[in-house]
């Protein structure tokens, strides 16, 4: 940077010289005034300027033609042209503000229509085109539970994962850097009375899409409700008569759904720390549990292979039949659509219109065993990027399946699928699609843990109703 420094330029060495004399001889007062006022006059009347020794006569000549004509132009012609200056930036102005609020009209009207098609459940924005196999630099492990993670969930902002495992512990992720925030120690069985937190293993969790609310359920029939952003211990919801398998938020509200192996579905007011009604239906244990905006939710019922749309306010229901085997896992795509997986290996699409699904991939995840006994890998968990037509499957073929959504929910396109070796217990895509979290054990999350390895993945699972009738 460079500096310019201006001197200022002191009396001239004739008016000191003047003012000496006038000092000492008073009498020629009259004379050496007269004199120094010329040259004063004349020193003021000098013009300074910059320009002043690189400046032609054309220079000069431009400068004067410029003064004349401002000097030409009339009081009224001034006037006249100090209106149309003013007019135009008027009419800029309202042409830039007129563009500006037909670009927001054009936003709101497409944002009123997005709403509209949502709640229809006609929305589908079309981003799985654009999706490519993450590298394997890609993939973060994180690390934290000391046994099988069975159940996650991401903020609504993308910053924070909360995952639950069967060591009845609850870990707070952040996403930026994979670094454990908080983690909600479990305790052991017979503590429930001192230890705040769970004490059997936890199955499910769910969080509000405001971020403020988060809450589990275990196996001991309990549901927890903390504070999200600080873990903090709020409520402790009791009531269903068996382990809690099942949570969701009803979007834009702090409404609570719960399922239950007792086959109810419960509704909870979180805020008001209250329960509010219980709907039965299920013939079986319920397996899974979603909801959206509207008041209703739909729920998996594991081995009456039934899916099932509440709705709350109605107190009705609707019945779906489809799979062959047991329906384990059920996310909504968007308010009428629908994606399922079962143990038969099978994931559907529906639609809340029609009783049968709209498309059906059997064997999703391909099969395993010896020449001729082979089974399809059971599919125990599913994830849908919301209003999109991509979906997600995991089983224990040690793959996280993609799927694309045909137009109109007609038929489900394989993607890719990503190396993810275990047991995948839960899906999540995150809010703006970026990526996708896997809850990943080395069994099933409703397999008791001291139940031999081969009795964990046997197809006729029979360990399953051990669960049944545990109370």
């Amino acid at each position: 940077m460079s500096s310019f420094f201006i001197k200022k330029k002191g009396p001239p060495k004739d008016f000191k010289k003047s003012e000496n004399s006038a000092g000492s001889k008073r009498k020629n007062d009259g004379d050496t005034g007269n004199k120094l006022k010329k040259k004063l006059n004349s020193k003021h009347n000098e013009e300074i300027s910059s320009d002043s020794e690189t400046e032609g006569p054309a220079v000069h000549r431009k400068r004067r033609a410029n003064v004349e004509e401002e000097f030409d132009e009339t009081p009224q012609e001034k006037k006249l042209r100090l209106a149309k200056l003013y007019l135009d930036q008027l009419r800029d102005e309202e042409e830039k503000k007129a563009e500006e609020e037909s670009f927001e009209t054009d936003l709101i009207a497409g944002r009123l229509q997005e709403e509209v098609l949502e709640q229809k459940g006609k929305l589908q924005r079309m981003v799985a085109k654009d999706l490519l196999p993450p590298d394997t630099s890609e993939i973060r492990l994180l690390r934290g539970h000391k046994l099988p993670v069975t159940c996650l969930v991401i903020s609504p902002d993308d910053k924070h994962i909360f995952s639950a495992a069967k060591d009845c512990s609850i870990i707070k992720w952040d996403v930026e850097n994979g670094k454990r925030l908080h983690t909600i120690a479990g305790g052991r069985k017979g503590t429930e009375d001192r230890h705040v937190g769970h004490t059997a293993h936890v199955l499910c969790i769910s969080i509000s899409s405001d971020g403020k609310y988060l809450a589990t359920g275990d196996m001991n029939k309990l549901i927890m409700i903390w504070e999200a952003a600080t873990c903090k211990h709020l409520y402790k919801f009791t009531g269903h008569r068996g382990p809690v398998s099942g949570l969701s938020f009803r979007r834009g509200t702090h409404d609570l759904y719960s399922a239950s192996h007792d086959r109810s579905i419960k509704v909870w007011n979180v805020d008001e720390n209250a329960y509010v009604e219980t709907l039965f239906g299920h013939q079986d244990v319920i397996t899974g549990l979603d909801s959206g905006s509207r008041e209703r939710c739909v729920t998996a019922g594991g081995r009456d292979r039934t899916v099932r749309v509440w709705k709350i306010a109605e107190e009705s229901q609707l019945v779906f039949h489809g799979h062959e085997g047991s329906i384990d896992c059920i996310q909504l795509i968007n308010e009428e659509h629908m994606i399922t997986g079962a143990d038969d290996g099978s994931v559907s699409l529906w639609s809340v219109n029609k009783k049968k699904p709209l498309s059906t991939v059997k064997a999703a995840h391909g099969r395993h065993g010896d020449s001729g006994l082979e089974q399809p890998y059971w599919v125990a968990a599913v994830a849908a990027l919301q209003n999109s037509d991509t979906v997600a499957s995991g089983s224990h073929n040690s793959k996280v399946q993609l799927w694309k959504c045909g137009q109109g929910f007609r038929h489900l396109e394989p993607l890719f699928s990503i190396p993810v070796p275990g047991f995948v217990n839960s899906l999540k895509f995150s809010s703006s699609g970026k990526f996708l979290v896997a809850g990943v054990g080395q069994e099933h999350r409703y397999v008791p843990s001291y139940l031999p390895v081969i009795q964990r993945y046997s197809p006729e699972r029979t360990y399953y109703h051990y669960t049944l009738i545990a109370d």
